[in-house]
């Protein structure tokens, strides 16, 4: 992981990236003046990225955008910053300044983020991954308006990123449900927050029926990890609750996924888990003033032992009954029990991640999170300007209750699917039926895990939500 540090000075040996507009003065930057009109004249030809090798170091001038929104601006330089990365590990560099000529220290930070985020590599099962590692592993920041708080926050959030992409990363032969909850009571001891993680006798006694349901097919017990950050000069008197989806690997159950190669990256569908065990991990690391609680209920769903089968009714912990028509809806299933669990906290507001629906996906790409729930405007303002700021952004789907209609069921209570259509607000209007407080769902399907590269949201793994969650806590 590279790491972020603040600096007073430049030296003339430091390989350097200058953020600059077209009015900055750069024979005042050490620029001889065939580079200056080298520069110069590339600004004219619209470049953004210019690239001089004076030899003894690399120099990176890249030019700031104009007439953007901030949010946008910041997003834009990020990605420079991933394509800055990329010259640096091309040509070995291992440190780097960023020198911020122009007193825009957010400028300046995103662009070392999207250095960070890009250069994120998942080598645990290379054979050669001495050879095959980043070289780049410290950034320097050389601007006078930026505070030193800001880049240990800023540190800490991209370990947790990080740490969460790395857990999705994971292959269900290395990571079932019971080495998740070790991994989460790592992260609680190393972080300073509470874990609990509920055995199988435990979830049987709280007649979690959806989480169990789900597990009988599987050689694995399941888990119920709890985890707990409450400082003593928390702001908010009833509990943030966090609940992350956490199946390890999703065949579909008997209801075996159908198309070519839908099973292959099934690893992720713990995304929700993972980033939810990173954000206690980041405020408990950053010592935030805030009382959070996270929930990640954990199993792997196999078409094996005594699987449950379309048209079984399964009673849950609320003692709701379902029927469960498609074993492949089986996130929802052990995410009702986790949010009947949350209604012991009296919480503030819920939110819950969820590698849901194949239709939130379909609806907006990888661009975004979908989100729904009977929150108030709020919290929902709240977290779309974080999702805004750091660019994981918001996209509010209708909640009406007319979609209740689609999973009513004939002999159950519900059941675990609607109709064709409108699948994404159907599961979310099934989880609400567990719930009792301010809810909100948001459906990371689309951007938790990528085929092919997007900028610095490296391919597979991209730990989405960390960031947005954090930032919002932050702010609070």
């Amino acid at each position: 992981m590279i790491t972020l540090k603040k600096i007073a000075a430049v030296s003339a040996n430091d390989n350097l990236v200058i953020l600059c507009t077209r009015r900055t003065n750069f024979g005042a930057l050490g620029l001889s003046p065939v580079e200056t009109a080298f520069v110069k004249s590339e600004l004219e030809l619209e470049k953004k990225l210019i690239v001089l090798n004076q030899f003894r170091r690399f120099v990176f001038i890249q030019l700031l955008p104009e007439k953007k929104a901030l949010p946008q601006t910041n997003e834009t330089i990020r990605r420079a910053g991933n394509t800055i990365g990329g010259y640096c590990n091309e040509h070995k560099l291992t440190t780097v300044v960023i020198a911020d000529t122009e007193n825009k220290p957010a400028a300046a930070l995103a662009l070392a983020e999207g250095m960070a985020l890009g250069n994120y590599q998942f080598l645990k099962y290379r054979s050669d991954k001495k050879k095959e590692a980043h070289s780049l592993a410290t950034l320097f920041i050389n601007s006078k308006k930026l505070k030193e708080a800001d880049v240990a926050a800023m540190n800490i959030v991209l370990e947790a990123t990080l740490l969460a992409r790395t857990l999705v990363n994971e292959p269900v032969n290395s990571l079932d449900a019971v080495k998740l909850g070790k991994e989460f009571e790592r992260m609680g001891r190393e972080a300073g927050f509470q874990v609990e993680v509920l055995s199988e006798a435990k979830i049987q006694s709280l007649k979690m029926g959806g989480l169990l349901a789900v597990n009988q097919g599987s050689i694995d017990p399941p888990t119920f990890t709890v985890m707990e950050y409450k400082p003593k000069n928390a702001k908010n008197k009833k509990p943030f609750v966090l609940v992350g989806k956490g199946v390890t690997y999703d065949t579909g159950g008997l209801s075996l996924k159908p198309t070519a190669n839908s099973m292959d990256l099934m690893k992720c569908d713990m995304a929700g888990g993972a980033m939810v065990g990173a954000v206690l991990y980041a405020i408990a690391k950053a010592r935030l003033p805030v009382h959070v609680v996270g929930l990640v209920p954990a199993t792997d769903n196999r078409p094996g032992e005594n699987a449950f089968a379309p048209g079984d009714v399964i009673t849950m912990m609320s003692g709701q009954t379902v029927e469960m028509l498609n074993s492949d809806a089986e996130g929802r299933m052990i995410l009702a029990d986790a949010l009947h669990y949350a209604k012991r906290y009296n919480p503030e507001l819920v939110c819950e991640f969820s590698t849901l629906t194949g239709a939130a996906a379909s609806a907006i790409g990888g661009g975004g999170i979908v989100m729904m729930g009977n929150a108030g405007e709020r919290y929902k303002n709240r977290l779309q300007k974080s999702g805004d700021q750091v660019y994981e952004r918001l996209a509010e789907f209708p909640f009406w209750e007319e979609y209740d209609e689609m999973i009513k069921s004939d002999i159950a209570d519900m059941k675990n699917v609607g109709g064709p259509s409108g699948g994404a607000i159907t599961a979310g209007r099934f989880l609400l039926k567990y719930t009792d407080y301010p809810f909100l769902h948001f459906d990371i399907a689309g951007p938790a895990f990528l085929s092919t590269r997007d900028g610095y949201r490296v391919k597979g793994g991209t730990g989405v939500g960390v960031r947005l969650m954090f930032d919002f806590f932050k702010n609070l």
